[in-house]
């Protein structure tokens, strides 16, 4: 699979997002994916950056891991705390956005697999709830 480009992932973040600017669909992808990052090991974290922009797919790469994985709850508090003048209801909208069109370039097989890894819940921020 092709990586998405740059303008591409952008511009589905922004409408995903109803950003009315490209900085702020660029602002919540930041740190949507520098916190993922955290959370993500092994083969699928390189899968999944290879999949995004190069600029992307470094924050994704680069970050300190996680002392311990976030609830899907505790992930919203941490992006909230990390976007200026964001609410716990604007950074659920943030994740969802970024995370929509993550997945998106993921692809169904790598999204479950991403899923494998991260706590309980975060289907649902991924907008790909799973079977009970």
């Amino acid at each position: 699979m092709v990586a998405i480009r740059e303008e591409t992932f952008l511009e589905s973040v922004r409408e995903r997002g109803e950003y009315p600017t490209r900085q702020e669909a660029e602002r919540a992808a930041r740190v949507v994916l520098a916190l993922l990052g955290a959370h993500l090991v092994g083969e699928e974290r390189a899968e999944l950056a290879a999949r995004l922009p190069e600029t992307y797919a470094l924050i994704l790469l680069n970050p300190l891991p996680a002392a311990e994985p976030l609830d899907p709850e505790r992930f919203v508090r941490a992006t909230a705390a990390w976007i200026d003048g964001a609410t716990e209801e604007t950074a659920k909208w943030d994740v969802g956005a970024v995370f929509s069109v993550v997945a998106e370039a993921a692809g169904d097989d790598l999204t479950r697999r991403l899923l494998l890894q991260l706590p309980v819940g975060y289907d649902l921020l991924f907008g790909r709830p799973l079977p009970a």
